[in-house]
């Protein structure tokens, strides 16, 4: 991986630092830990500008995003709630309530969604289901991100050599979050099978 990201830094420049985050979004087991600190330590090294990195860092984190976004403005309410009538435990007031929670906490879920592991693509989704106001979706992404991004570019530059560092601990944080979303996965699975049924359709 990490000979991947200096490759294409070193044919690109920043922009390649730009792509590898770009890429991190669609495909979440690409580390963004990993990238964005060894862009950091690029620009150390004067491989790249400091600033170019931290611009094209995120131009990715929000290229990414926007593309599951349009991921989840193709599915559609309607979509979505025909694939979660057909999952086994799931009922349709799941989806609903999921609704009700996103019109009153939208905002703050995509822009803090991006400084969470895994859910830093994934909350892009539901933003397109919802139709979230484009406008609004990219300027939460570009802050969300510009932060994130800052954080470990700025780290990476400050560390120099060990610039790994950022990745240890980053790899703890990301396990924790981790272990808290299989937790509420696995309560919800229990709640469900101690409390069967299907739901309620809403009639609108």
């Amino acid at each position: 991986m990490e000979r991947w990201i200096n490759s294409l830094m070193d044919t690109l420049g920043a922009p390649g630092a730009g792509i590898a985050i770009a890429l991190e979004n669609l495909f979440p087991p690409i580390p963004s830990e990993v990238i964005l600190p060894l862009a950091g330590f690029a620009s150390a090294t004067g491989r790249i500008g400091l600033l170019a990195a931290l611009l094209w860092t995120t131009a990715g984190s929000v290229i990414g995003a926007l593309a599951l976004y349009g991921v989840g403005a193709a599915l559609g309410r309607d979509r979505t709630v025909a694939i979660a009538a057909k999952l086994p435990l799931v009922k349709v007031a799941d989806i609903e309530r999921t609704e009700a929670w996103f019109a009153r906490h939208g905002t703050k879920a995509v822009f803090f969604g991006r400084m969470l592991p895994i859910f830093r693509s994934l909350i892009s989704v539901p933003a397109g289901i919802e139709r979230m106001p484009l406008p609004v979706f990219l300027a939460l992404t570009t802050a969300g991100s510009a932060i994130w991004n800052t954080a470990f570019v700025l780290a990476g530059y400050a560390l120099g050599d060990n610039w790994e560092e950022v990745t240890r601990y980053v790899s703890l944080y990301s396990k924790a979050v981790l272990a808290v979303a299989v937790g509420a996965v696995a309560v919800f699975v229990a709640v469900r099978l101690l409390r069967p049924g299907r739901g309620a359709r809403r009639s609108s």
